[in-house]
């Protein structure tokens, strides 16, 4: 269900214990993996791109970048899945800005709040189209 004043988004504070710690975690998780600066992000705009097991374990292998949805779905899966190391190969700088403001809403919340925190560019994206 969206946040709205009627269903605020729970913060650790609001959980118990054993839960905000885990979700603490969870955040700190896809906060380890994140690039120092978007501009790291060197990955390809087009053309078939092939992950690797350790990324596309329950799904599609093979991606098609010239495919909005192939696109959409290869970058869903490195945000959740890829490794500090994958993401300038496989994600690029404008590309993502450019996807952000529909791929924020595919991936979970804790992935968008982690590198809508991170690098405020990509915020701005959902302020900008809006």
């Amino acid at each position: 269900m969206p946040s709205s004043p009627q269903h605020p988004v729970p913060t650790s504070s609001d959980l118990p214990g054993a839960v905000a710690e885990d979700l603490a975690l969870y955040r700190e998780k896809f906060r380890h993996r994140l690039p120092e600066s978007l501009d790291e992000l060197h990955g390809p705009t087009q053309g078939v791109v092939e992950l690797p097991l350790h990324m596309a374990w329950s799904g599609m292998i093979s991606y098609d970048l010239d495919k909005p949805r192939q696109r959409m779905g290869l970058y869903r899966t490195v945000l959740h899945e890829g490794l500090r190391d994958d993401l300038p190969h496989y994600l690029n700088h404008d590309l993502l800005l450019q996807l952000w403001p529909v791929l924020r809403t595919l991936v979970g919340r804790t992935v968008r709040t982690v590198w809508e925190d991170a690098f405020p560019q990509l915020a701005s994206r959902i302020r900008a189209v809006a």
